[in-house]
């Protein structure tokens, strides 16, 4: 299993101590219904469509599996030149976190740590099928996290 021992001072702020048990894929699947051939022979200027989900699972108390899923699709016009679907999963004990805190590592620390895991998967994925190498845009987790908090209705109002 790797391992990564988060011992840093952002790790144990407060005293709330991420470790990373273990990083693995649990599901991918890619689709090209054309193989690598474009419609009518035209150029290359596929239009992309990204997807991005985090769900949990607890495991044992203080052990977490994070689920990162990640589905790309390509289409030229109305034709798909591919679908990639990507679940990028790992186990993180967190402890000593407060249920925001729990909350926030969940939606944004640890999507960030399986990202580039994923983004290796779909980019060998794509090139093994034939198609232009394709690598996904970094991306902002906590900035994502900050928005989706924001725009969700709080639990418990009365308007």
């Amino acid at each position: 299993m790797n391992e990564v021992n988060t011992t840093g001072p952002e790790a144990n702020i407060g005293g709330v101590q991420v470790n990373l048990q273990s990083v693995y894929l649990k599901d991918s699947s890619y689709e090209s219904p054309n193989g690598p051939r474009l419609p009518n022979n035209q150029g290359w200027e596929p239009k992309f469509q990204l997807n991005m989900n985090t769900s949990t699972e607890e495991l044992a108390a203080d052990v977490r599996e994070v689920l990162l899923t990640i589905t790309l699709e390509a289409k030229q016009g109305e034709a798909t030149l591919y679908l990639v679907e990507v679940k990028q999963a790992g186990v993180f004990s967190i402890s000593g976190a407060s249920v925001e805190d729990l909350k926030r590592l969940i939606g944004s620390f640890c999507p960030a740590v399986l990202f580039p895991y994923a983004r290796e998967v779909i980019s060998d994925l794509i090139v093994k099928g034939g198609f232009p190498n394709f690598l996904l845009p970094l991306v902002n987790f906590e900035a994502l996290y900050a928005q989706a908090s924001e725009s969700s209705p709080q639990q418990g109002l009365v308007n």
